[in-house]
């Protein structure tokens, strides 16, 4: 591939970013389209609120970018919680790092490699792309070392951007578990693998077994249920139930019946069975039998709920299995029937199952590497010789049609690793999300990285498999041939994905066909979006991954990721401000992932490197590039043993801090009355009970923004919302959500 080739494939990038984000820009005006790009709650008022005709409606405007820009973090932590915050730093540090290897390779190690040898060079246009890699320094030369020194500033600077990362988001973890000192997951654990027993129910084992081992401490329970029938019986005595007053559920929804609650909260109608009685649990015979060997126990204490999470219930290790339960919105209520001895059976399933669906995707990957050479597509294809006699149809092909058709092939990727991790078993959302994100981002590594840069040399002679010690060699080879690709696969897959994310087709498309089609006349109620991190993480991660590996092998790829980040941050945190609201919040979780991932692209990074510099016969360049590896394996170890424990177990100390304090206010008793009612596994009444937000339109002066407020009071981040799974966000106080 030449410069031209490369030219056009950007030029038609920047076409359709132009177009997307002018689209954008105009769309979001439309107060039809209010429920796709601003949340359906707030669509439906926005509609009401705007609904005449103005000219501006349909200009574009990039009043939405300086919004976007001008958003701080206080806003973004208020609009999508932690996660989305931690998310947004890691493309903040992937601005900065690349940013600094720009400053360094593109004046300093770009002119290295495109002088790397004698030869008469062509036009700039016509210039082959391979020229302005490391693979165009000749052997031996002494500017290797202008390379390893190069390599020496970005990895430092790396860690020295993680160090200070790490340590402020593990800062704001911790603000954020003191912060949310009134959510019920603090006083609650899941226990599975209940040992069954003929005597008596599951139920009443959980009762015997905590009150006798820690009756000091234990508060309630609740039974986990089959799904499917269990839900049926609850529409059928929703029947012969009906609410006495809304204001009677507050903010936590008492009365759920099934999962606790006052019984005061219902009025049973006349002729009431036998089967529905009173008290802190309606129970009804059929549900007894429909009972799982899992149960939601309640603690009187923070603390006493922490320790009895991690403390060995039995001898039995497989029996009496207890965890931190997740918070009530993050909870995966249909996992938690499954039995705990069939999980690692699971585990190993999925894990077969994803190994095989990257083996299955190599063919396609396959397709794409010979999409560059022309000369083999020629001769299977005999009748598009005709066709690559057009120059532009040559730059077309080699340069945008490869990133293109594998980026379609990616889009069923997501979907099926999250299918994978669903059927894993994780107790939680977002556990099931990081577990996604995984799956994906491996895939990503491996498929679209290894397999592509070996696919045309390595494979075909099995270098890959009959020598394993000249792997370093064989990368060396290779990743630098295939840099011309991976500045293409930036464009489209970058550039062209951020577009198409801002502007949600699909959404989009939905509600064309709901209001322009159907005739419907009221807002969609297919829910709210909440952010796909499974999707989003794992392609951030995937350009960081490249960006530090052709940082030195081919430098020109960093002004094209720059550009992709630039935009990420635009288009991300006007994404997170107006379209996806949090359901739960994780408390950061994904940062680990992030940081391993950056890790691993360090050194694998510095090997290859050391196998470039080793073919180049720069022995002592190679030899002073192994100290770098053994230094960020260490600097990654320090932050494993500093900071990695706060996102795996919360801390005793502030735990116990935060129990102290409600003793002395006095509010623990009535903590205490509302955990019952906090899990809810199944939706007991219609969608009156569920928590609604009052919302208030507020119009600014201008005329191409309006204000959306939300109450102070109504803010779910210390009381979270109670319902099902359609239940409106976890963490949401915005002052002012402007268009």
């Amino acid at each position: 591939m030449n410069i031209s080739a490369l030219l056009t494939s950007a030029g038609i990038n920047i076409g359709l970013c132009l177009v997307f984000l002018s689209l954008y820009s105009v769309l979001r005006k439309q107060p039809s389209n209010a429920c796709v790009y601003f949340g359906q709650r707030l669509a439906q008022l926005r509609s009401k609120g705007r609904d005449h005709f103005s000219f501006d409606r349909f200009v574009p405007s990039p009043r939405w970018i300086v919004k976007a820009w001008e958003a701080s973090e206080e806003e973004i932590l208020a609009c999508g919680g932690l996660d989305a915050v931690v998310f947004l730093r890691l493309v903040v540090f992937s601005r900065r790092i690349f940013s600094i290897a720009a400053v360094i390779c593109i004046p300093f190690v770009l002119p290295l490699n495109y002088f790397g040898k004698e030869m008469r060079h062509q036009h700039i246009p016509s210039e082959s792309l391979d020229v302005f890699t490391i693979g165009n320094v000749k052997e031996g030369s002494k500017w290797l070392w202008a390379h390893c020194l190069a390599l020496y500033v970005i990895s430092c600077s790396a860690c020295v951007l993680l160090y200070f990362e790490y340590k402020n988001i593990t800062k704001m973890r911790l603000e954020h578990i003191v912060g949310s000192s009134l959510n019920p997951s603090y006083f609650t654990i899941l226990v599975r693998a209940i040992p069954s027993s003929a005597e008596e129910s599951c139920s009443d084992s959980v009762k015997n077994f905590f009150t006798r081992y820690h009756a000091s401490s234990y508060l309630s329970h609740q039974m986990v249920y089959r799904s499917g029938k269990v839900q049926k019986l609850m529409d059928d005595a929703s029947k012969m139930i009906k609410c006495t007053s809304t204001e009677q559920f507050g903010s936590y929804l008492k009365g759920c019946g099934l999962c606790g609650g006052a019984a005061h909260s219902f009025n049973v109608l006349s002729g009431e069975p036998e089967s529905v009685r009173s008290g802190n649990e309606m129970v009804y015979p059929e549900l007894r039998e429909k009972e799982c060997a899992a149960a939601l126990v309640f603690f009187k204490t923070r603390y006493a709920a922490l320790v009895a999470s991690q403390v060995l219930q039995s001898a039995n290790p497989m029996s009496w299995v207890t965890d931190l339960a997740p918070e009530p919105h993050d909870v995966y209520w249909k996992n938690l029937s499954i039995p705990y001895r069939q999980l690692w059976v699971r585990r190993i399933a999925t894990l077969l199952a994803s190994i095989g669906f990257m083996i299955l995707f190599i063919v396609p990957v396959t397709f794409v590497q010979g999409l560059l050479h022309l000369e083999q597509l020629q001769r299977r294809f005999p009748f598009l010789r005709g066709v690559l006699k057009s120059k532009f149809m040559v730059r077309l092909i080699t340069g945008y049609l490869p990133s293109v058709v594998l980026m379609l092939f990616l889009y069923a990727v997501p979907p099926t690793m999250m299918m994978f991790s669903t059927i894993e078993g994780p107790i939680s959302r977002s556990g099931r999300k990081k577990s996604a994100s995984f799956k994906v981002l491996y895939f990503l590594i491996w498929n679209v990285f290894f397999v592509y840069v070996s696919s045309a040399k390595i494979l075909e002679r099995l270098g890959l498999f009959s020598s394993p010690k000249d792997l370093t060699a064989q990368l060396a080879t290779a990743v630098p041939g295939q840099a011309t690709f991976f500045m293409t696969y930036v464009l489209t897959s970058g550039w062209a994905s951020l577009a198409s994310e801002i502007m949600q087709p699909y959404a989009l498309l939905c509600n064309f066909v709901y209001k322009y089609i159907l005739r419907k006349k009221d807002e969609p109620s297919n829910g709210t979006l909440s952010f796909p991190y499974q999707t989003e993480i794992p392609r951030v991660l995937f350009f960081g991954f490249l960006g530090f590996t052709y940082s030195l092998m081919a430098p020109l790829i960093l002004p094209f990721l720059l550009v992709y980040f630039f935009l990420a941050s635009l288009v991300y945190r006007n994404q997170i401000l107006n379209v996806y609201v949090p359901k739960y919040q994780s408390g950061g979780q994904f940062w680990p992932i992030m940081h391993n991932t950056t890790i691993f692209s360090l050194v694998l990074t510095q090997v290859i490197a050391i196998g470039v510099f080793g073919l180049k016969r720069s022995t002592v360049a190679a030899a002073f590039t192994v100290p770098q590896i053994i230094f960020t394996l260490l600097f990654n170890e320090y932050c494993r043993q500093r900071f990695h424990p706060v996102f795996k177990d919360n801390a005793a100390q502030d735990l116990m801090e935060m129990d102290r304090k409600d003793e002395q206010r006095g509010s623990m008793e009535a903590i205490h009355k509302q955990l019952p009612s906090a899990y809810c596994q199944f939706s007991y009444t219609p969608n009156i009970l569920r928590k609604a937000v009052s919302l208030n339109l507020c119009k600014d002066g201008d005329d191409d923004d309006v204000s959306i407020c939300i109450p102070e009071d109504a803010n779910p981040g210390s009381k979270p919302a109670q319902g099902n799974d359609s239940r409106g966000p976890s963490s949401m106080e915005i002052e002012e959500l402007k268009k």
